[in-house]
């Protein structure tokens, strides 16, 4: 089987418009959540700061949902980073394997208000080729000359994460030589944030400091932080990024995808803890080789506390040993986008040997007692194998392990 490696990154969310500028904030703790103004009100979101409809001429703004516009944003970074040419031949014959939680979620809004507040008597002509799931995907393709396999998955928190294993699976056993993975997700809509609301999941706004309402694992966790953005990631076969040259940032060793089969919304241990030890078990490695694990880490009571227990089961005493963060705490809770974007954080974090923090963890719930770097970033000089996880709804559970390279 072959080897996969990470040829190139790209990154677009609250606290960064590139993958440097990304981590450079989560290293400094610097939050991108806001109390941000809606022609439907204020609430408390993790938002993409920058103009993004600037790059795209009017009639793409008119096809492409938000959602897809980050997802070629971030596509491009990736793409640069990895030297590849448009229309070379391995990017011809590549796949795209993507992951998004609601699609074009800011383009049914706007359907559904054109309908049912302004009484419109038809909607827009792209309604339905910019809403739909698989629109980034199919954009990228269209983009990029790709003709290989397409693949857009949608499961919840998970999603991305999901496109990132898979993709690692099909370039295993030789089914693509490359793949453009990642995930994206815009839906900051009046409709989503309420009915998120509605299910008491999202974090309550500190009224003095604002930026710091997202807390993982403190004992005064309310909840997460809606946020959008966009990740990528450039997967190739090992043997051929050498052949051409490629930079190689990180070799992934390790996925695995279980499902809980016991609640649609509340997480379960036994499941996540089968994903972290299938992931190890794969990567041909034992618990005691993960040194980081950046944590699914919601900030919901219910989330971090069954997170915890579920490392614990996994690791033993050798828990305690482990670096982890929750850097949601920061960037926001990205949905089917979050896997990709914590990827890109991991890749890194093993490049650098620097660990981000958890931030906003004055107070840490004594039921989580676990190492979460709450100090400020750390340096991990000896660094070479890290995990990350991500847990959606419906009990779909991935975990991700990624090694530096090259690899002592």
């Amino acid at each position: 089987m072959k080897r996969v490696v990470i040829t190139g990154t790209g990154a677009i969310c609250a606290i960064g418009a590139d993958v440097s500028s990304f981590y450079q904030a989560l290293l400094a703790a610097r939050s991108g959540i806001t109390m941000h103004a809606f022609d439907w009100g204020s609430t408390l979101v993790a938002r993409v700061s920058a103009d993004i409809d600037s790059p795209f001429p009017k009639m793409r703004r008119i096809a492409y949902d938000r959602v897809t516009q980050l997802a070629l944003l971030a596509t491009g970074q990736a793409l640069a980073q990895s030297g590849l040419e448009r229309l070379s031949t391995p990017l011809h014959a590549s796949g795209i394997y993507w992951g998004t939680g609601m699609g074009g979620a800011q383009t049914l809004e706007q359907t559904y208000r054109d309908l049912y507040v302004e009484h419109a008597e038809r909607v827009r002509p792209m309604t339905i080729v910019a809403a739909m799931n698989n629109a980034p995907a199919a954009h990228i393709a269209i983009e990029l000359g790709i003709q290989g396999p397409s693949h857009t998955y949608s499961s919840a928190c998970s999603s991305s994460a999901v496109a990132i294993g898979e993709a690692y699976r099909a370039i295993r056993f030789g089914l693509v030589p490359m793949a453009i993975v990642g995930g994206a997700e815009a839906l900051l809509t009046e409709g989503v944030v309420k009915a998120w609301q509605s299910l008491h999941t999202l974090a309550t706004p500190d009224p003095a400091r604002p930026e710091t309402s997202s807390r993982p694992f403190a004992a005064d966790r309310s909840g997460f932080v809606l946020g959008e953005g966009a990740a990528t990631l450039i997967l190739e076969d090992h043997d051929a990024a050498c052949a051409r040259g490629a930079t190689i940032l990180a070799e992934i060793i390790g996925y695995a995808n279980t499902t809980d089969a016991r609640h649609i919304a509340q997480p379960d241990m036994t499941g996540q803890a089968a994903a972290m030890s299938q992931a190890i078990a794969a990567a041909g490695l034992e618990p005691a080789h993960i040194q980081h694990v950046n944590a699914h880490g919601t900030g919901t009571k219910v989330g971090d506390l069954v997170e915890t227990r579920a490392i614990r089961a996994v690791f033993g005493p050798r828990a305690q040993a482990l670096a982890i963060s929750a850097t949601k705490a920061l960037h926001g809770h990205l949905m089917g986008a979050t896997g990709a974007l914590e990827m890109v954080a991991l890749v890194e974090t093993l490049r650098n040997r620097v660990v981000p923090p958890t931030a906003h963890l004055a107070h840490a719930d004594i039921e989580c007692d676990l190492d979460y770097v709450a100090e400020g970033s750390r340096a991990m000089p000896g660094l070479e194998v890290a995990m990350t996880n991500s847990f959606g709804f419906g009990g779909n559970n991935v975990s991700l392990i990624a090694r530096r390279y090259p690899h002592r």
